[in-house]
């Protein structure tokens, strides 16, 4: 969905969460491409200075720091640093996110915990902490949330990721009513297979435990080839357009299209779709 208000990125301030690596780094880039200052963060260090040492070198100026976004305190502290610094940023990208694979019944409350603090309460943080001084300012802005074709695709494999990407996905579309007489876009972007690290890293639990899971499922996503760099020319391009819901990959698309128009028909796709999945990564 398209909207009349158009951005300009170039000479704005862009903050990126969990930009060290995958979507993050790919969007701090090609914000950086794209005229803007970066404000980044992640909790991997030597990754972080990376890109920041890569933004400098695209000519824009940089801050990078340390930062854990399920940490309210830290979040808390990261944006008075900010402000008192640069002021408010133009471009909000709460990015940061982990995977955790298996059914409702496989997931303990610790893994609850740890993954509704970074997908959840991570974008509750970053909206919390810096959207007001966005707003005070009165010069509008652009805010981008990462959900997933996961956040209205439901699977039996995936039970706290789809349910943790449902909620954000829930918070942009609400976000982008409030928004918007403040004249502050608000983009969720959802990649379907996208080879980044997050897959490699995925927590397993349940069937997926202790399998090849992880392995198989990556080689096929680095088979697919569809790179993150690709999910930051959507991210660019729903920041200049003001696109609300953004499905990013074909498949994405497809499961979003079909689920809008038959619900009944997108399930019965669902229930077929987790058991091919199984058969094909020996689940």
């Amino acid at each position: 969905m398209l909207s009349a208000m158009s951005f300009d990125i170039h000479g704005k301030t862009a903050l990126v969460t969990g930009a060290a690596s995958g979507i993050g780094r790919e969007t701090a880039l090609a914000l950086a491409r794209a005229g803007a200052s970066l404000v980044i963060c992640d909790v991997h260090e030597e990754n972080l200075a990376t890109v920041a040492k890569e933004v400098r070198e695209l000519g824009r100026s940089v801050i990078a720091r340390r930062v854990d976004v399920s940490d309210r305190a830290a979040m808390k502290a990261f944006a008075d640093e900010v402000h008192h610094s640069i002021g408010a940023v133009d471009i909000l990208v709460n990015n940061a996110g982990v995977a955790l694979s298996g059914g409702f019944m496989d997931t303990s409350l610790e893994d609850w915990d740890w993954i509704l603090g970074i997908n959840v309460y991570g974008v509750i943080y970053g909206c919390h902490y810096f959207l007001p001084p966005m707003i005070e300012r009165g010069r509008g802005g652009q805010v981008v949330i990462v959900s997933s074709a996961a956040g209205y695709t439901a699977s039996d494999m995936l039970a706290a990721y789809s349910t943790t990407k449902f909620s954000v996905l829930g918070l942009a579309e609400n976000l982008r009513l409030e928004l918007k007489q403040h004249r502050i876009g608000v983009s969720a972007i959802c990649p379907g297979i996208v080879d980044t690290a997050i897959t490699r890293n995925t927590r397993q639990r349940g069937p997926t435990a202790g399998s090849a899971f992880t392995e198989k499922l990556s080689e096929f996503y680095r088979k697919r080839g569809f790179g993150p760099d690709k999910v930051a020319k959507a991210i660019v391009r729903a920041i200049e357009r003001d696109q609300g819901v953004v499905p990013v990959t074909p498949e994405a698309w497809a499961f979003y299209l079909v689920k809008r128009a038959s619900p009944r028909l997108f399930e019965r796709f669902a229930v077929m779709a987790g058991k091919q999945a199984r058969r094909k990564f020996s689940v």
